[in-house]
């Protein structure tokens, strides 16, 4: 039923916006590839907001601290003395270090894709030159086998991480190239897959190695880098790689994706990280081939991850052993893993399955990663960062310090992902929007420009809001062919109770509105000036767990919108978190703080301090002789959004909450 129009926010400004942002991102979909991938993805030009604030600290503070701590840390050192440049021993605990190198360089490549910087550019000039010096001729390069293993290769694939390292540098050089224009790295990444592809094959090829690497990687690089540069070759390998997986090449082991081939596979397993990129080249693979096999099987492994092994927060992997993905429902408070870079190789491959299938659940897998499992992993000012990210500290907690500790660090021993945090929010514009022959679709909602081409017509829709603090979307168009009609479609977010959207001057209900597979699909012919208001919901939601996660069985977790909350004990004095508990039968309130943790809406809820009777000596008791509860402290309850935690004093914090 129509009703009055409302209150919205104004489009973003026009204003200083990124300056010449890359058309084309991590993946690239268009003319001569992607051929069976039903969306096409689109750079978004972000302006305002919550995003643009979020990745102008990535520019300004992240990004440009890389080649110290990266000097610091020894990786560039390695490099020096396998150029002859210096002399020295391997410096780094791990053989995959040179990737935090190549990781870097491809932030900062997607970085000078939008703001012209010297520095960064001339440091980026200075280490693809470094990089290209320490390249043996035959293309081979990884520092750890150069220095310690006195050039033995290949020997060593379940951990020696020598074809990880290569995909980050073919990922870093396609970014480059893409940013730049300049083929220097693409040119040593090219020199290194040929040298792959000469050495690794099937029995029978010819070839010298049968053989895997131990952490998946190379894979999609390799699609990638046959999109960049049309080489079948570099497809070609990335299949052979993909299905050698699960073969006993590394012992038959789950932890390195070699338990069952990926085809057969029905559930995810082993290292979490692992087991996201290999799906990713997959459904790159079923992207370019259309092998109907591969699809379904990214379809069905990624049905199982989300259905049984994700945390609310988006965050995947149950156990610190291993890193791995754990049981089904077997998802840990305290315990749990959820490393920032699973919540990386999360998005990337759900962006990917998104591009395949057209589907929105990918996309709002997406959003709940993004806003909670990734973010948590950066501190708000950009210089300290989280390896895991449980969803509670305990009251007392004695934190063991290094990769995995509870508290925000500065760099790590093992420091993935740092630099892969930098990477993934430098080229974030390119997650949002994508294209098909019918019209733009709108997956994610940041103030900026969504712009793209029907046929060769532009098409272009600006979009202002205050999304993830307001539920207000205003979308106008601004440029649109005049001679037919088009689709404009809007993701309704999976946790979206109500919504109504305004057509011109025209507003509708959810009942009035249908929602297709998540989509709410627009379609007349636009003008330049039209206008579409999409208002999302935005009470706050107590969220219970199927029943069979044990962890949180009898608690509740706060959301609203696409942010999951928690409390920490600095809002909380005179006690810890541990005798907390909520009140479900009154309903929380909202109130934004513009004073805290850079401006965020918290959730205030009723609840109450247990009076916990002593135990004595043995903490348990029969249950039917259990005394009375003795009355409750009422208490009100402050939640902050959970990617901001571990931001201002060390102290307990839990997103489940016991109800009374």
């Amino acid at each position: 039923m129509p009703r009055p129009p409302s209150t919205v926010p104004p489009p973003p400004s026009s204003a200083s916006p990124e300056r010449g942002h890359g058309s084309t991102g991590p993946v690239r979909l268009g003319p001569g590839t992607g051929a069976h991938a039903a969306l096409t993805p689109l750079a978004v030009e972000l302006r305002d907001g919550f995003w643009n604030t979020r990745r102008q600290v990535n520019a300004r503070t992240s990004v440009p601290q890389g080649p110290g701590l990266l000097e610091s840390a020894g990786n560039l050192h390695n490099l020096r003395v396998v150029a002859g440049t210096a002399e020295g021993e391997f410096k780094g605990a791990y053989p995959f270090v040179d990737s935090d190198v190549y990781k870097w360089l491809e932030a900062a490549s997607w970085q000078l894709a939008q703001q012209e910087d010297e520095a960064l550019a001339a440091d980026v000039d200075r280490i693809v030159a470094l990089v290209a010096a320490a390249q043996q001729s035959d293309g081979y390069l990884n520092t750890w086998f150069q220095l310690l293993k006195g050039g033995e290769r290949y020997k060593d694939l379940r951990w020696g991480h020598e074809l990880y390292c290569a995909g980050h540098l073919i990922q870093a050089a396609v970014a480059h190239h893409r940013a730049t224009g300049r083929s220097e790295l693409l040119d040593v990444a090219r020199r290194f897959a040929d040298h792959v592809d000469s050495v690794f094959g099937p029995p029978g090829s010819g070839k010298p190695v049968d053989g895997i690497d131990g952490h998946p990687e190379i894979e999609t690089a390799l699609v990638e880098l046959y999109r960049e540069t049309g080489e079948h070759r570099y497809l070609d390998l990335a299949g052979y790689f993909v299905d050698r997986f699960g073969h006993g090449l590394l012992g038959g082991e789950a932890y390195c994706q070699d338990r069952v081939p990926l085809r057969e596979a029905t559930d995810v397993e082993g290292h979490a990280v692992r087991q996201l990129y290999l799906l990713a080249a997959a459904t790159d693979l079923a992207t370019e081939t259309g092998d109907g096999e591969l699809r379904a099987a990214a379809e069905r492994l990624w049905a199982a991850m989300t259905a049984a092994k994700t945390h609310v927060t988006g965050g995947l992997g149950a156990h610190h052993d291993e890193e791995d993905f754990g049981d089904p429902y077997e998802l840990p408070n305290e315990r749990a893993y959820c490393e920032t870079c699973a919540a990386i190789a999360s998005i990337q491959w759900s962006w990917r399955m998104a591009l395949l299938t057209g589907e929105a659940r990918y996309s709002d897998l997406i959003e709940r990663t993004l806003y909670n499992g990734f973010l948590s992993g950066v501190s708000l000012d950009g210089e300290r960062w989280l390896y895991v990210n449980p969803l509670q500290v305990r009251d007392g907690h004695t934190d063991p310090g290094g990769d995995q500790s509870a508290r925000r660090t500065r760099w790590f021993r093992c420091a993935c992902c740092p630099p892969n945090v930098m990477r993934l929010m430098a080229s974030l514009q390119h997650y949002l929007a994508s294209a098909d022959a019918g019209g733009l679709q709108i997956h994610q909602y940041v103030s900026g420009r969504y712009a793209g081409d029907l046929a060769g017509t532009p098409v272009a829709v600006t979009v202002g809001t205050d999304y993830p603090w307001q539920g207000a979307i205003a979308l106008t168009v601004e440029e649109s062919p005049a001679d037919r009609p088009w689709t404009l479609s809007l993701r309704v977010p999976q946790w979206c109770r109500d919504f109504r959207i305004q057509v011109g001057e025209t507003v509708y209900d959810r009942s009035d509105a249908p929602v297709t597979d998540g989509w709410l699909r627009l379609e007349r012919s636009w003008a330049p000036g039209d206008r579409v208001v999409l208002e999302l919901g935005m009470e706050p939601r107590l969220t219970t767990a199927d029943p069979r996660v044990d962890a949180v069985r009898g608690c509740v977790a706060i959301e609203r919108g696409p942010l999951v909350y928690c409390l920490e004990q600095v809002d909380h004095p005179g006690g810890g978190l541990d005798d907390m508990v909520i009140d479900t039968t009154r309903p929380p309130a909202v109130k934004h703080r513009p004073d805290l943790l850079g401006g965020v809406t918290t959730v205030v809820a009723a609840g109450h301090r247990r009076h916990i009777p002593e135990a004595g000596w043995w903490p348990y008791r029969t249950a039917e002789g259990a005394e009375a509860p003795e009355p409750a402290e009422p208490l009100e309850l402050t939640a902050i959004p959970y990617y901001a935690w571990a931001n201002r004093r060390d102290g307990s914090m839990r997103v489940w909450l016991p109800t009374s």
